[in-house]
């Protein structure tokens, strides 16, 4: 029997994200940015825990990135839609990146990541 994860996050993109991007849709030039955003509405999915971040999206939900929170060197969070929602940059040991996009309620969500940073990355400072 495996330990058992505490669900903070499980879901979508904030639906405001599929919205705006609707009406900016409604432009020739938005329209790039509108099939982004349905894409994202319907395949991309976040789980954040307190022992990890997952990620599953790409085309039909068929890409899933599990990131454990040792592994974490820095996160950025950047507000989108009138600050209702915002996307996140997540910078792992190894230089890689990760960009979760239109999470809901991301100042908690990033507040939540950074405390479990702390608590499993000594090294860790969290750059505001």
């Amino acid at each position: 029997m495996g330990i058992r994860e505490e669900i903070y996050y499980e879901g979508g993109p904030h639906i405001g994200d599929l919205i705006l991007n609707l009406l900016i849709g409604l432009t020739v030039v938005g329209i790039p940015l509108t099939v982004g955003a349905i894409v994202r509405a319907l395949w991309l999915r976040y789980r954040i825990t307190d022992r990890r971040i997952s990620v599953t999206g790409g085309w039909m939900g068929r890409d899933r990135t599990d990131i454990i929170y040792s592994e974490i060197v820095k996160i950025v969070k950047v507000p989108r839609g009138v600050g209702i929602w915002g996307d996140m940059v997540v910078t792992l040991r190894n230089g890689s990146r990760l960009e979760m996009r239109a999470v809901p309620n991301f100042r908690e969500v990033y507040d939540y990541i950074n405390e479990k940073i702390a608590a499993k990355n000594p090294t860790y400072s969290a750059a505001q």
